[in-house]
């Protein structure tokens, strides 16, 4: 089990990125939350296999088509057994 907590700067607010990430997570096996953070970037928190969580994480530095995703920051964290993955704010 990994843990990662990553902010993704861009266009990325409004254009559908939430449920794109979540979309990627539930169809990886990854579970957490995303949300948009006041100052228009994505804030995400993701756990799971090592394998899966490195793979949602390339999902997010495409984005979906309409966004623009100019980087993907990226921390290493505990995991926090979350046991699914949720959309917010």
């Amino acid at each position: 089990m990994t843990a990662r907590r990553a902010v993704v700067t861009g266009q990325v607010q409004g254009v559908g990125f939430r449920f794109f990430a979540a979309r990627a997570a539930r169809d990886l096996g990854v579970n957490g939350w995303v949300r948009n953070r006041p100052d228009g970037t994505v804030e995400t928190f993701a756990e799971g296999a090592q394998e899966a969580v490195e793979l949602y994480l390339e999902r997010l530095r495409l984005g979906p088509r309409v966004a623009r995703v100019d980087a993907v920051i990226v921390e290493e964290t505990a995991p926090q057994g979350f046991d699914s993955f949720e959309v917010s704010g």
